[in-house]
């Protein structure tokens, strides 16, 4: 596939310029009226909701970042792919609460990008998706992000343009909160990546052999029955040959450092891209105090069951020694690696498999929503099912019975509480995420923006319709999104 072929297909499958209008005359039927208007990532509407989170004296943090293809170290191989600078994971931005953010990227891909704020409850047109919020960002060109980082959490950042997210297009985003200073003696990031770029196929080879062959061992690709998971079903499509923690292959591992009796805040960042990981570090329990950036009511775990685009905060009261960090890749059987030292022995070794991984393992819906964190009670005014289907052969994926850009937008008016019914016909497991919103459980009110739906299950949240504009909806398996298992949540007039 050339590069021009790859934007071809990416632009109709995610979104050309026209798709916002396609949107809009979709999003016309099913309104609240025949006269209602899309809001648009540029109106007044939008304007006003960012200037609602503005307050005087407010902090800017500025950054440069620079979308490149490179040659990176993993440990064991240096490969050719592209990334946000010379490393992977890309650069960490740290603002804190209320921060006003800057961000010029610079495009020297050979092809369009753009870069989407994971989790964030931005400014729409701000959000990163071609043809929904703004237009491509073409090679050569420089884009500027602005806006307020409203929550504190873990974040991060990554293209909405193809498949280009399973390369090493991937930074983190922290929102500092000035309340929690103090509360940990260490803070560890930890970056959780399934790896085939570079490694004698790309991820748009990938996607053309899953499209063109049904996805039937080909190419690196397995049948879904293949890849198989107690906890989760179905468990992807792509045959990964390597999985990484912070960059880093199992047989070269990056250090985590401390000293014993020190308690560690980890934040935990599954950005691959077909694969759900399942943590644990050996010799301790993790204690879950957050996910997707905001509290849940602590609870103590032996592993934590992270989909792909979730973020888990974990705390854990540090032994004496050297410990495995293990990322085992759900349903398909190899594992990353990261090393926990704080004092003399031998490092673990690749393979290794810490007994706390077959104990207790916690998954977000097992999660309740802090103090004050849960949604406020009231009245649900809108109803909206979200039904994912699809199958390997032939290789396509939808909601409602329909891909994107032909999906049917959900439609919500602001102000309404709307209920989201995340309802999965098919054997694979589905991470949905909504862009610029987080939405509440509905039976334990844990507040998250990326929920795992099982295969034949059903999910409900429940959604404060308090950000207008045109937000992507979609499954965080780049793959089943690139073949259109995408909408739009819709807000309109």
């Amino acid at each position: 596939m050339t590069a021009s072929q790859g934007v071809d297909r990416r632009t109709v499958l995610l979104g050309s310029v026209g798709a916002l209008t396609s949107v809009a005359l979709a999003s016309c039927r099913i309104g609240p009226a025949p006269s209602s208007r899309a809001i648009g990532p540029h109106s007044a509407e939008v304007r006003s909701a960012e200037k609602l989170r503005r307050r005087s004296g407010q902090r800017l943090v500025a950054r440069k970042i620079v979308a490149q293809p490179t040659t990176v170290d993993l440990g064991t191989r240096s490969v050719q792919t592209w990334a946000y600078g010379d490393g992977i994971p890309g650069p960490v931005i740290r603002t804190t609460a209320g921060d006003l953010l800057r961000v010029e990227l610079t495009n020297e891909l050979p092809t369009d990008t753009s870069v989407h704020w994971h989790g964030i409850a931005m400014s729409n047109d701000m959000d990163g998706v071609p043809g929904v919020t703004q237009g491509p960002i073409g090679a050569g060109s420089t884009f500027t992000y602005e806006f307020t980082t409203p929550d504190p959490g873990t974040y991060f950042f990554h293209p909405h343009t193809g498949v280009q997210l399973d390369r090493g297009l991937y930074g983190v985003l922290v929102v500092d909160d000035p309340r929690e200073e103090g509360m940990y003696d260490q803070e560890w990031i930890v970056v959780l990546d399934d790896w085939i770029d570079g490694t004698g196929q790309t991820p748009d080879d990938v996607l053309d052999s899953l499209t063109s062959m049904g996805g039937m061992g080909h190419g690196g690709m397995m049948d879904m029955e293949r890849f198989r998971s107690p906890y989760l079903g179905g468990a992807g499509d792509v045959d990964y040959p390597l999985y990484l923690i912070n960059g880093r292959a199992p047989e070269a591992p990056d250090t985590l450092r401390g000293k014993p009796g020190q308690r560690a805040r980890i934040r935990i960042i599954n950005a691959g891209s077909d694969t759900a990981f399942r943590v644990a570090l050996g010799g301790h329990q993790m204690t879950v105090t957050h996910s997707d950036g905001f509290a849940v009511k602590p609870v103590t775990t032996d592993a934590v069951l992270i989909g792909m685009g979730e973020r888990y905060d974990v705390t854990v009261e540090l032994g004496d020694g050297a410990f495995p960090l293990v990322a085992v890749a759900e349903g398909k059987g190899g594992a990353g690696l990261a090393v926990v030292r704080t004092g003399a022995g031998s490092a673990p070794r690749a393979g290794v498999m810490p007994s706390e991984l077959g104990r207790r393992v916690l998954m977000g819906t097992d999660l309740t929503a802090a103090p004050g964190v849960r949604l406020k009670s009231r009245p649900v005014e809108r109803r909206l099912d979200v039904v994912a289907a699809g199958a390997m052969m032939p290789y396509r994926w939808t909601i409602n019975g329909k891909r994107f850009p032909d999906a049917e937008p959900l439609v919500v008016t602001t102000g309404e509480r709307a209920r989201l019914r995340f309802r999965n016909t098919s054997t694979m497991f589905h991470p949905m995420h909504l862009h610029g919103h987080t939405f509440g459980l509905v039976d334990r009110g844990a507040r998250k923006d990326t929920v795992i739906v099982r295969p034949k299950q059903t999910v409900e949240v429940d959604v404060e319709a308090d950000n207008p504009g045109q937000w992507a909806l979609h499954c965080h398996n780049i793959y089943h999104a690139e073949t259109g298992m995408m909408t739009v949540l819709s807000y309109r007039t």
